[in-house]
């Protein structure tokens, strides 16, 4: 059976028998295949309300607000001082990190206070880093446009995903959920790999130098991060479809900001090989 290659959503709550119990919801579920063995959603108790697709857009819409205005103070500090970048990119990262780790192995992906928090840090390494990639100034020319064509894209994919997930262009099946999976640990394997081996040898094995290898790996990348929300898309139908609780849209919130992150990284990185040339 099909499971989400997103942790936060592979991740959710369990009761027995399943997956998807969110609080204290009553008794009664509705059946589902995305996680596996026909487990059961627990739906809403009776002083809560279903999550609805309205729930998503604005869960994500805030996190992603949040997220952009932090990214843009940090890109502003950053490209005042540039000693600043660094620091705040080993630091955003870090604690978006922690923050994700706690949210998923502890469950509580449906808390705002923790998403909201994973938004902030993640906008304060997402800013920094992008002046890191453009090293353009905050208002410059240059930076701007390479960052605005990076948002572009990565919304632009994401609603493209969305359209392809509505119209059943590409059907979520098991087998394509294990294609994906095997994907996404090879590239992580292979970044770990390039990591350790740049230790001994300038570049690694040169999937991040800008040439041509590291370019084709970064749209291997791209397309993997883009696919991976067909089931993102996936996960999230099955708990409206469940009449999840109301609270559960953080959570859906959450895993798309992961993965729009990841999507966003990978094509500023694209984008900056080539302004290097």
């Amino acid at each position: 059976m099909r499971t989400t290659s997103n942790p936060v959503f592979r991740n959710l709550p369990k009761q027995e028998g399943g997956y998807a119990s969110f609080g204290t919801a009553s008794a009664g579920a509705a059946q589902a295949t995305q996680f596996g063995q026909q487990p059961q959603f627990t739906q809403a108790g009776p002083d809560q309300r279903s999550m609805t697709i309205d729930d998503v857009v604005t869960k994500t819409g805030i996190t992603l607000g949040v997220l952009a205005i932090s990214a843009i103070v940090s890109y502003y500090l950053a490209s005042n001082d540039t000693s600043l970048a660094v620091p705040l990119v080993a630091g955003g990262g870090i604690i978006g990190f922690v923050l994700a780790m706690i949210g998923t192995l502890g469950r509580k992906m449906d808390k705002p206070p923790l998403v909201l928090a994973y938004a902030v840090a993640e906008g304060v390494f997402l800013g920094a880093l992008s002046l890191l990639f453009t090293g353009v100034e905050f208002g410059g020319v240059g930076g701007a446009g390479l960052i605005g064509q990076a948002v572009l894209g990565t919304f632009g994919v994401f609603f493209g995903m969305l359209v392809v997930y509505k119209t059943g262009a590409i059907r979520v099946t098991p087998r394509f959920t294990r294609m994906l999976v095997g994907a996404m640990i090879g590239i992580l394997v292979l970044v770990v790999g390039n990591l350790v081996a740049s230790f001994f040898t300038p570049g690694g094995f040169g999937l991040r130098d800008g040439g041509t290898l590291a370019i084709i790996f970064s749209l291997v990348c791209i397309a993997v991060a883009a696919f991976s929300f067909l089931l993102d898309f996936d996960a999230a139908d099955q708990l409206i479809r469940a009449q999840a609780p109301e609270k559960a849209a953080w959570g859906v919130a959450f895993g798309l900001t992961i993965t729009l992150v990841w999507l966003y990284i990978e094509i500023l990185r694209l984008l900056s090989y080539f302004q290097n040339d």
